[in-house]
């Protein structure tokens, strides 16, 4: 089973005349037999599994047309991201990005050479991936774009590790304090505590984690693999993992 570019749709193969004869809606004309069925099917495990992924990701085809954006890009084009998404229209906010960008497309679809890009300034300053996908069946050039992450640990990575290892409220800003590169005295500051109550909290953390240091800590929580749909607030029976059950997150 193959994909044409636009939005992933099925293409029926050559061998299948019979079955998409037998398939047919006599009423729309349109196919509806096993082999549709079964590509639509890969379609919503595709967008399902891209939806896991911790980064956000948009399929790009004929260089500017967008036929998939993943959750974790939804999320991040919002108001500050220098890309948007207009109806099926990949554009950039500011007019001096446009070159950058269109080039690095072009040269992705035509060349099939790969970019990093890093997109705007200040606060909105972001770093993206164009990557060509060789995928001769598509019907025309495909291009990943990658959106680099804004924080080494997101907020909900942190929460999830901080449940999973048993760390108390306290501990948890403390974690996430961290991870966003905070020395404990400025720790201590923003919170409005002593030093010496911020060191103990650490200690407490790398304590129930195994870690054997602040750096190890970050690191453990920025090398977590994704888990997006228990994040996002998925069913997960009996709430969020033990600490006997998580040992894999940590590893």
């Amino acid at each position: 089973m193959s994909f044409d570019a636009s939005g992933l749709n099925p293409r029926v193969p050559a061998n299948a005349a019979a079955a998409w004869s037998a398939g047919l809606d006599g009423r729309s004309g349109i196919y509806h037999g096993p082999e549709r069925r079964a590509a639509v099917g890969a379609r919503t495990w595709l967008a399902a599994t891209l939806d896991e992924i911790d980064y956000g990701m948009l399929l790009v085809a004929d260089e500017t047309r967008v036929v998939h954006v993943n959750h974790a890009a939804r999320h991040e084009l919002d108001g500050l991201h220098p890309l948007e998404v207009h109806g099926t229209e990949l554009r950039v906010r500011d007019p001096r990005d446009h070159v950058t960008l269109a080039g690095a497309l072009q040269a992705a679809a035509r060349r099939g050479l790969r970019r990093l890009l890093t997109l705007a300034t200040g606060v909105a300053r972001a770093s993206i991936s164009v990557v060509p996908l060789n995928v001769p069946s598509a019907g025309g050039p495909m291009t990943l774009i990658m959106l680099g992450r804004r924080e080494v640990c997101a907020t909900l990575s942190v929460e999830g590790y901080a449940r999973c290892h048993g760390l108390t409220p306290a501990e948890t800003r403390v974690l996430a304090a961290l991870c966003q590169g905070l020395p404990p005295n400025r720790i201590a500051r923003q919170f409005g505590v002593g030093i010496a109550t911020v060191r103990t909290q650490i200690n407490n953390i790398r304590a129930k984690t195994g870690a054997q240091s602040i750096f190890a800590l970050v690191q453990q929580v920025a090398m977590l693999p994704p888990l997006m749909s228990v994040l996002r607030g998925a069913s997960n029976v009996g709430g969020w993992p033990t600490p006997q059950r998580c040992d894999a997150l940590a590893a």
